[in-house]
């Protein structure tokens, strides 16, 4: 695994960082690498074979419209 140095980072958004944490129930270091992975979107490849994947595991499976439920819903 890859370690990451941040220099310089204002105290102020480590006290940010710590509250976001803790509300979470996580800790400092596990908040900033889920921030950090999900500022990261994944590339187009591997969103290509995120994508077969996916139509592998849903093949042969049959899906409703779901426009006429939503229909009937906003009637209500």
């Amino acid at each position: 695994m890859v370690e990451i140095l941040v220099r310089n980072l204002d105290p102020e958004v480590v006290t940010r960082l710590k509250a976001r944490a803790r509300l979470n129930g996580r800790s400092l270091q596990k908040e900033i690498k889920l921030i950090l992975e999900e500022s990261a979107p994944v590339g187009i490849q591997q969103a290509a074979m995120l994508s077969e994947v996916w139509q592998l595991k849903l093949a042969g499976r049959s899906f409703g419209d779901s426009a006429e439920q939503l229909r009937e819903d906003r009637e209500r």
